[in-house]
Formats: structure tokens, C-alpha cells, sequence
């Protein structure tokens, strides 16, 4: 395990992996100690009301928001908006594209 999957940052995404919202992306929003995050997607799980969620049941993705990071070490507060941007932008960069490698397998058919 090297260093960034083993702590996790503020405006971190992260993909959750067991629980009810297994599979949904989130926000890393604060580390409450070793073992322990709150998470924030900015639409099922607003800044107000974040999940606490366990290191064991999420997977740390390697890319962290500015923006969330920012506002967040700036002021301790940040919108849904950006929270939803942060995970939006993410799932359409990083997930669409390995997707899309995934569907061809190096054969193009038209249907």
C-alpha cells in the first residue's frame, strides 16, 4: 500500500465500496482520525448532514478536487455545487474514459 491510498485527504474522491451506496463516488470532506472519514456527495449526502464512513468500506481514487480542497482549508465550508462538480467532473474524466477502452476490446462493429 503506498502512501496515498493509505491516507486519505481533504477533497479526496473516493468510491464507496460496501454499504447501502456501495458504488457511488464521494467527497472526502474531513478525516475524523486513523480509521474514520466524512463523506459528501453535494446530492443524496448534503455538506450538512455527511456520512461517516469506516477506511475499510471505501477505495481512495488518486485524484483530489481543488476546488473542494480549497474551500474547505480556506473558510471549513463548501457548497453542494461544488462537491457535485467535483464528483461529476471525476465519474466523466477518469470512469467514462476507462469505459469507453472497455465496450470496443479492439473491435469496432456497426449495428
Amino acid at each position: 500500500m503506498n502512501e496515498s491510498e493509505s491516507s486519505p485527504r481533504i477533497g479526496q474522491i473516493v468510491r464507496i465500496v460496501q454499504g447501502r451506496e456501495a458504488g457511488q463516488y464521494a467527497v472526502v470532506i474531513d478525516v475524523l482520525d486513523g480509521r474514520f472519514v466524512l463523506l459528501a456527495d453535494g446530492e443524496k449526502r448534503k455538506y450538512d448532514r455527511p456520512k461517516k464512513k469506516n477506511l475499510q468500506h471505501v477505495e481512495l481514487m488518486d485524484f483530489i478536487s481543488p476546488e473542494v480542497q480549497d474551500s474547505l482549508l480556506e473558510t471549513g465550508r463548501v457548497t453542494n455545487g461544488k462537491l457535485r462538480f467535483a464528483v461529476s467532473k471525476y465519474v466523466n474524466e477518469a470512469v467514462t474514459d476507462l469505459k469507453k477502452g472497455d465496450q470496443l476490446d479492439g473491435e469496432r462493429r456497426c449495428n
